[in-house]
């Protein structure tokens, strides 16, 4: 019971939601089903009892009103368990009883003169049970509601989960037709002579090889803007999420593959600011 209750029972539109739905509910259950012998008690026609019944209604929401008011202001800085909260609301069923009783004790219609204490004790068990039904309702769909939304949001959690893609990087030949797609961490290296190049992947953890008729020139202006893919040197574009290594010696800079049998790809000084660039982004 000193489990804190749901942030959306106490949520402003839903509170406003509730009183409505209770007014309407006891509006139309004391009018319609005329409960617990409510006609009975006043010999009034029934558009009197109609008016009466809701002068109590409406008035009666006034304090259910007041009180959520001082709840609303109460959560905004505290708390509120279960057993507090169901004070609170044995609190309304008293005041609104207390007021039920005075209203009738001191604007009496007919035949409504009752004892005080009798008139308390039939008003508070009239107005839990004329209550507590639109409550218990109402809880139950805000609890219905909240937790199809959950639902939801899980579901559209997991349709939003990123999942590994296998980034597929397509290579066409001069003419525009694809001729192999390789996924991309599988891809080491591109290099080329005259009009054509050869493309090196990994095919079940063995280096492949692919000839292409088209230029390495096309392939740094179309393949390694938006991928780790550079132009290293005249003759080779390497990806660099397969580099582990970036050498430099008397001879010149090399970059070593993650991969057997693989020769160390040249860094020419045209290339070099530009694959160091690349390189502090993709490199692991």
């Amino acid at each position: 019971m000193n489990a804190k209750i749901p942030p959306y029972m106490y949520e402003k539109n839903n509170v406003v939601r509730l009183i409505l739905f209770t007014a309407t509910f006891a509006l139309l259950f004391i009018n319609i089903f005329k409960p617990f012998g409510a006609r009975d008690w006043y010999k009034i026609s029934d558009l009197k009892f109609f008016l009466f019944a809701s002068l109590i209604v409406l008035v009666g929401m006034l304090v259910v009103v007041l009180s959520r008011i001082i709840m609303l202001s109460f959560v905004k800085k505290n708390s509120l368990t279960y057993q507090q909260y169901g004070v609170w609301v044995l609190a309304e069923i008293l005041s609104m009883s207390m007021f039920y009783a005075l209203f009738t004790k001191f604007i009496p219609v007919e035949n409504a003169n009752r004892d005080f204490m009798q008139i308390f004790y039939d008003s508070t068990l009239h107005t839990a049970l004329i209550l507590l039904l639109p409550y218990s309702f109402f809880w139950m769909y805000l609890s219905w509601h909240e937790k199809n939304l959950l639902l939801e949001n899980i579901k559209l959690e997991d349709k939003n989960i990123d999942l590994p893609k296998k980034n597929m990087m397509a290579f066409p030949d001069e003419k525009g037709e694809i001729k192999i797609s390789i996924i991309l961490e599988n891809l080491l290296f591109v290099d080329s002579a005259d009009n054509y190049a050869t493309i090196h992947y990994l095919n079940k953890s063995k280096v492949s090889h692919f000839l292409i008729r088209n230029s390495l020139k096309w392939m740094e202006e179309n393949l390694t803007k938006d991928s780790p893919l550079v132009r290293c040197h005249r003759s080779y574009i390497v990806n660099l999420d397969k580099v582990k290594v970036l050498r430099k010696t008397k001879d010149g800079i090399y970059l070593e593959l993650d991969a057997i049998n693989t020769p160390d790809i040249p860094v020419s000084k045209t290339y070099y600011e530009r694959v160091m660039n690349k390189f502090s982004k993709y490199s692991v």
